[in-house]
């Protein structure tokens, strides 16, 4: 199998209205401690990008937050993790996280954890990466936008389709099996030369 050292998550940096949201984000850090797998995220300490990163450590997991220096201050900066980055700009954290992760997955969250996801998104279906991408979505949260993926590609807009199938877990355990799969399938891949 496979090992995945690093993984990236993308979720909100507040709670959302429906307590699953929470309580999938604390069994998914839970899931990531117990596999020894690093969580590397947004670095806040609200909301479910909060709950995931405290979970990971109270469980006796590995955290890196990266966050901007300009929302240390407002998201409050996790400052139990073992390695917080503080970059000059968004761009720059979005960089880091790519580089340090092995995977991504997104949980709930608002417009940020949607641009984040889309950008890995794009630079799979450009072949910048074969990095799994999962989307985690629980209670349905998701399905809105698979159903936008779904017009883009009946529309023939997504030529790279293959970077939209097997792409939901509708639950926390599902996710690294899911990876996993994607790791493998990559790796089975012929070379292009």
């Amino acid at each position: 199998m496979i090992k995945i050292s690093n993984v990236c998550v993308y979720c909100g940096s507040s709670p959302g209205t429906n307590p699953h949201f929470i309580e999938a984000a604390r069994d998914f850090g839970k899931v990531l401690a117990e596999n020894k797998i690093n969580l590397v995220y947004g670095g806040g300490s609200f909301g479910v990008m909060g709950a995931l990163a405290t979970a990971v450590l109270d469980h006796g997991g590995t955290v890196t937050g990266i966050i901007p220096e300009a929302l240390v201050a407002r998201e409050r900066a996790l400052s139990r993790v073992q390695e917080m980055v503080v970059t000059r700009d968004m761009h720059e954290r979005k960089r880091l996280m790519f580089e340090r992760s092995d995977a991504f997955v997104a949980l709930p969250g608002g417009i940020g954890t949607l641009e984040e996801l889309v950008e890995q998104l794009t630079w799979a279906q450009l072949a910048h990466h074969k990095k799994p991408i999962v989307l985690c979505s629980i209670d349905s949260f998701w399905s809105p936008l698979l159903e936008t993926f779904a017009r883009m590609k009946a529309a023939g807009f997504v030529y790279n389709s293959g970077i939209l199938d097997d792409v939901i877990s509708n639950n926390v355990a599902g996710i690294l099996p899911l990876i996993h799969r994607k790791m493998a399938a990559a790796a089975a891949e012929p070379v292009r030369t």
